[in-house]
């Protein structure tokens, strides 16, 4: 009986196991995200301003995750990033607006105006990814860079528009003064995104990035269309952004083109997901969250050195460069796989 047991709870694991990968979580991986959600209700997290923290992390997981699916796989490090994810916040903010200094008065609600960023961003995605169909490492970035700049540009000039230096005052996402609620929205975002990314990965779409990354012109021999899965890849990484950007205008409730569209928000990005590990989206994750409680502590301890988190991003990135390439996702399946190795040949000594 007892054995029978066993064996049925045995197979009902393996079943939750095989649910889990099938949406990219392993188990533990699963238990630390059920871990992260919890810990709103425990001190000293509940605190409001360590709820802050949280929101970022999980803000700047998923923005980690979405340019990891274009630097990770078709080896494009999109340094527009930034511009486009304030451009979605810019879009939702307008039209969020009421009040009469912009010419645009919609007042539409910001819970639709997200979405409508997202696909603004994610058409000038699809647009980058034309233009840089014929360019491939720096050349490319730098293409997506300067179109990070013409948007920044747009966004300082457009003063009836935009405001431009002067900023927007986009309304709330939620009438309440707890960071609470934004957090689990926040969560929620980054899970949705994470579980997109990976299921679009795993599947031939994600066969067909890694060999575009590699190598273009033998994907292209081997009958892969570059134009197809290049421009689906920013056209979805862009969207996920511009999502994002809609959450940053009416969370933080201040948008200003240096704030949110400059190339050093860009650079926080991809340090994220280079030192958490290129190709594997949940390194992001993994690293996003003790990363800002660090700088954020930095920040508080050390007023009189701005920058200085620039500095140590940079320094941890030729780091993980020059010693382990993988990144910390790449350490944890190390890690992983000797624990596996020392198991199996433990119960074989038996």
């Amino acid at each position: 009986m007892k054995i029978t047991e066993l064996a049925g709870r045995k197979r009902k694991m393996t079943g939750i196991t095989n649910i889990l990968q099938r949406v990219g979580f392993s188990p533990s991986g699963f238990i630390l995200l059920v871990v992260l959600a919890v810990l709103p209700f425990i001190p000293p997290f509940s605190s409001e301003f360590i709820l802050r923290w949280l929101i970022f992390g999980a803000f700047l997981a998923a923005q980690a995750v979405a340019f990891d699916l274009t630097a990770g796989y078709i080896n494009v490090v999109n340094f527009g990033f930034a511009a486009i994810l304030g451009l979605g916040a810019y879009t939702s903010a307008i039209l969020a607006n009421t009040s009469p200094y912009l010419i645009v008065q919609t007042g539409l609600t910001p819970w639709i105006g997200m979405f409508i960023g997202a696909i603004v961003a994610g058409f000038v995605g699809f647009i980058l990814g034309f233009l840089t169909l014929r360019l491939r490492g720096l050349y490319a970035a730098i293409m997506a860079w300067f179109v990070g700049i013409a948007i920044l540009g747009l966004a300082r000039n457009l003063i009836k528009l935009t405001r431009g230096s002067l900023g927007l005052s986009p309304p709330s996402l939620l009438e309440t003064s707890s960071n609470r609620p934004y957090f689990y929205i926040i969560l929620t975002m980054m899970v949705a995104i994470y579980i997109i990314c990976k299921i679009v990965t795993r599947s031939h779409y994600g066969l067909a990035f890694r060999a575009l990354g590699q190598n273009i012109d033998a994907a292209r021999a081997s009958g892969i269309n570059p134009t197809k899965y290049r421009v689906f890849n920013f056209t979805l990484s862009c969207f996920c952004a511009g999502l994002l950007g809609g959450f940053y205008a009416h969370y933080f409730v201040s948008l200003t083109p240096q704030a949110v569209m400059h190339t050093s928000k860009t650079v926080e990005v991809l340090a994220i997901a280079f030192i958490g590990g290129r190709g594997f989206l949940w390194g992001g994750i993994l690293t996003a969250f003790p990363f800002v409680f660090f700088i954020e502590y930095l920040r508080s301890a050390l007023p009189g050195l701005p920058g200085l988190h620039l500095v140590i991003y940079g320094v941890l990135m030729v780091l993980v460069m020059i010693y382990y390439p993988k990144g910390l996702a790449g350490f944890v399946v190390w890690a992983r796989e000797k624990i596996k190795i020392y198991k199996e040949e433990k119960n074989g000594g038996f």
